[in-house]
């Protein structure tokens, strides 16, 4: 692949406090990007990191044209970097462009880009418990067109950005009963742009009411739980942890994924199933729901510590040794080359 790259003239590395990063607000000194024309895509490119031009009608301002993945690389005490599960982001950003009617990027040129920008700014991942370089690749509509048809141009890009832990404190959530994050036939499995800015209002309206988040409920009765927030959602119900399954609906996350699988490794019961929320009051109700807790790359594993249902507040336990932290630990471990990988999940960026 030819790949054409223009190195930035000075690094703004120095600039940055690493120690007072806020998710998602500085990024590395370089990006990648490659532009859709003519029915295939053009040679790719790593330039400094600066704002693009638009017209102000290009399409993904209009119809929403746009899918993204999130993905971390970590590194270890000896100075080397690591992804961890990369093929899975990129099946799924192609899974997630199919529905939305654009073209999938190519496997060797996401990989290269990916590597050869990830060494170009390796001084920006810092070793540390909950350091990381948080890595967003995504994909949108560029025609100059206000009609409402799919684009025939597009842009792929990878962004990075150095963070360290996504949530501090507690987390309260409410079950959701009025809206909706997506429904059947829709783009609910897809990491499509609008599934996250449909999310905002009646999150916006928990924060006010002094939850973090919202736990998503189906579309059709708000009888079963299906994601928190922006990620998977995990229960403990004595010693089973349930979680719903992959659906039109519901995201294929790769974190999730990740904890069924080590979980059951280490002994623990995973019962994949519909969760009714009539279920998860009552084993509140009886004590016997032990954990609550969300799934997904930017906090790997986010505990819960109290729902709220219907207006009835739910606090968990306090409990030792708690699931949460045995498989966030043993997943972390493995992302930053701590422990052995039995799974072959982690890949060393060379």
């Amino acid at each position: 692949m030819a790949l054409e790259i223009e190195k930035i003239a000075k690094s703004k590395i120095a600039d940055v406090d690493f120690n007072n990063l806020k998710f998602g607000q500085i990024f590395t000194d370089h990006m990648f990007e490659c532009d859709f024309e003519n029915g295939e895509w053009q040679t790719p490119k790593i330039r400094p990191y600066q704002p693009l031009l638009f017209d102000p009608s290009a399409k993904v301002f209009h119809y929403g044209q746009a899918v993204f993945e999130g993905m971390k690389a970590y590194k270890d005490d000896k100075d080397d970097l690591w992804l961890f599960r990369p093929d899975e982001n990129q099946k799924r950003i192609n899974i997630s462009a199919e529905r939305l009617d654009m073209p999938a990027f190519p496997k060797d040129y996401f990989f290269e880009g990916l590597t050869t920008l990830l060494k170009m700014d390796k001084d920006w991942v810092k070793t540390g418990e909950d350091s990381a370089l948080y890595i967003r690749p995504f994909i949108i509509a560029t025609e100059n067109c206000v009609s409402a048809s799919s684009s025939n141009k597009y842009k792929f890009m990878i962004i990075c950005s150095p963070v360290q832990a996504y949530y501090s404190g507690e987390v309260k959530v409410v079950f959701a009963d009025k809206y909706s994050r997506s429904a059947n036939g829709g783009v609910g499995f897809a990491k499509a742009a609008g599934n996250y800015a449909g999310s905002f209002y009646p999150t916006k309206l928990a924060n006010q009411d002094g939850f973090q988040q919202v736990v998503w409920t189906d579309a059709s009765t708000h009888e079963f739980l299906e994601e928190a927030g922006v990620m998977n959602v995990f229960f403990r119900v004595n010693d089973t942890l349930l979680t719903a399954p992959t659906s039109e609906r519901i995201l294929d996350g790769v974190t999730r994924k990740s904890i069924i699988q080590f979980a059951e490794d280490k002994g623990i019961k995973v019962d994949v199933r519909p969760v009714r929320v009539s279920e998860i009051v009552e084993a509140a109700r009886k004590g016997e729901l032990l954990e609550m807790f969300g799934a997904g790359t930017a906090a790997v594993i986010s505990p819960i510590n109290a729902f709220s249902n219907k207006g009835e507040v739910f606090d968990l336990p306090k409990i030792e040794n708690s699931y949460a932290s045995l498989i966030k630990k043993g997943i972390t471990d493995i992302q930053k080359n701590k422990a052995e990988d039995k799974f072959g999940w982690r890949v060393k960026v060379q």
